[in-house]
């Protein structure tokens, strides 16, 4: 989260060029911040992997943010807030890994809210990360029902044989 609030920082408050804060500072950043605070973890693969996430599907997790708060524009969500639902929206819906439950990822994402963001921040990114977490439920529920329905007539039809 430091990091990509840290990349986030320089494009929004600094005024940096995104093109000029590419991949490559992004990691950057991350390498001096796991040197700096994160000794024992130069080989741990979960930082890489969340933040490759992130930064490859920016555009993707902004219009979710956006979509599910949809009176915050996304430049209007605090730099904390922003990136606390950029990870959380990765691990609950784009991540390949499955080691990360999407409750605990939802814990998670509002326990950094409010020990790092504003007095709402714990409550903002609760409601976001449960509206996604809910569609998705709801999707894969509707999933499951299509292709048992599927299966029901794929029996049916071989009977008939």
């Amino acid at each position: 989260m430091q990091s990509l609030y840290e990349w986030d920082f320089q494009i929004s408050v600094v005024g940096g060029d995104r093109n000029a804060n590419s991949k490559e500072n992004l990691d950057m950043i991350v390498r001096n911040n796991i040197k700096e605070y994160g000794i024992g973890r130069e080989k741990d693969d979960f930082v890489s992997d969340v933040i490759g996430g992130v930064f490859d599907n920016l555009k993707k997790i902004d219009s979710i943010i956006e979509r599910l708060a949809p009176e915050w524009p996304i430049d209007q969500v605090t730099i904390v807030d922003r990136n606390i639902l950029r990870i959380g929206i990765y691990e609950l819906i784009l991540s390949k890994r499955t080691d990360v439950p999407p409750r605990v990822a939802i814990n998670e994402a509002i326990e950094l809210a409010k020990s790092f963001g504003g007095d709402s921040s714990g409550k903002f990114v609760n409601g976001v990360l449960g509206s996604l977490y809910k569609e998705e439920m709801e999707k894969q529920t509707k999933d499951k029902s299509t292709k048992n329905k599927k299966e029901e007539v794929e029996i049916v039809d071989e009977t008939k044989n």
